[in-house]
C-alpha cells in the first residue's frame, strides 16, 4: 500500500555534502529524513521557492523530455528500503499505459517537484524507517 507524502523539511548544510530532506506522511504523523546531495537540495530548493535558472537543470531537461515525448509524470513512489539505502520509482503515463522507472529518490523528488507530481511512500517504507 502507498501513502500520500508531502516534502516536510528540507535541512541545507552548505558545510557537507549530505544534505536532508524529511518526508512526512500526509493524513497521519510518520516521518523519516532521506539523505540527498547538495546538487539536488538545490534543485528541490529552487523550485519550492519559484526560481527559474537561467538554463535548464538536469531535472529541467528530464521533465521536458518527458513531456515532449509526449508522457506525463503520474506520481513519485519511495518504494523501498534496503540496508539503509532508499529506492524510488518514477510513474509515467505514455499512450495510456503505466512506465515505471527506476529512480534515486532524490532525483525523483527534483523531478516531482519540477512538475508538481504527487509523492507517495510504501507503508512498509515509512514502518522500516521508524526502526
Amino acid at each position: 500500500m502507498e501513502l500520500e507524502a508531502e516534502l516536510s523539511r528540507i535541512i541545507i548544510n552548505e558545510m557537507s555534502d549530505q544534505q536532508v530532506i524529511v518526508l512526512k506522511e500526509r493524513t497521519g504523523e510518520r516521518s523519516f529524513p532521506i539523505v540527498i546531495g547538495i546538487v539536488e537540495i538545490f534543485a528541490i530548493d529552487r523550485r519550492l521557492k519559484g526560481i527559474s535558472p537561467a538554463r535548464p537543470m538536469t531535472h529541467d531537461l528530464l521533465a521536458s523530455v518527458i513531456e515532449n515525448l509526449g508522457a506525463q509524470i503520474e506520481k513519485i513512489v519511495i518504494s523501498d528500503l534496503r540496508h539503509h539505502v532508499f529506492y524510488a520509482r518514477i510513474h509515467l503515463i505514455l499512450n495510456g499505459r503505466t512506465i515505471e522507472i527506476d529512480s534515486r529518490p532524490s532525483d525523483a523528488i527534483a523531478l516531482g517537484v519540477a512538475t508538481d507530481a504527487p509523492i507517495y511512500v510504501a507503508d512498509h517504507v515509512f514502518e522500516q524507517a521508524a526502526q
